[in-house]
């Protein structure tokens, strides 16, 4: 089986907590790389950067859909936290902040989705 099928195959057999678990795993790698990155390489910096916050843009936009099943504090939270992301992202671009905060509050998120995906 080619790498292309087995990814389909993978695609279509993950529960949506799974795939977004991957998704957060591919998207704090690319900024763990782009951390190492030098900051003269601001290409491979903005493209994880902007990768992360259409990331947590998504996820704000998914949650304020009033067909959302997650509790609406949890919702306010990640839509408050999504916010944040973009404001930080900026301030890395910017060269204000670092970009280790991002990566952190990846990891807490993908801490949530696995843990949830146990009790689930």
């Amino acid at each position: 089986m080619s790498l292309q099928a087995y990814q389909q195959a993978a695609a279509r057999a993950e529960n949506p907590r799974e795939a977004e678990y991957r998704l957060f795993g591919q998207v704090t790698r690319a900024l763990m790389q782009a951390a190492e990155l030098p900051d003269t390489d601001i290409k491979g910096r903005i493209e994880a950067l902007d990768w992360n916050r259409r990331l947590w843009s998504a996820l704000a936009s998914d949650c304020s859909d009033p067909a959302n099943q997650l509790p609406i504090p949890l919702r306010a939270q990640i839509i408050s936290l999504s916010l944040w992301v973009s404001r930080h992202t900026s301030s890395v671009i910017r060269r204000e902040e670092e970009i280790e905060p991002l990566i952190d509050i990846n990891r807490i998120m993908m801490n949530g989705l696995s843990g949830g995906a146990e009790a689930a």
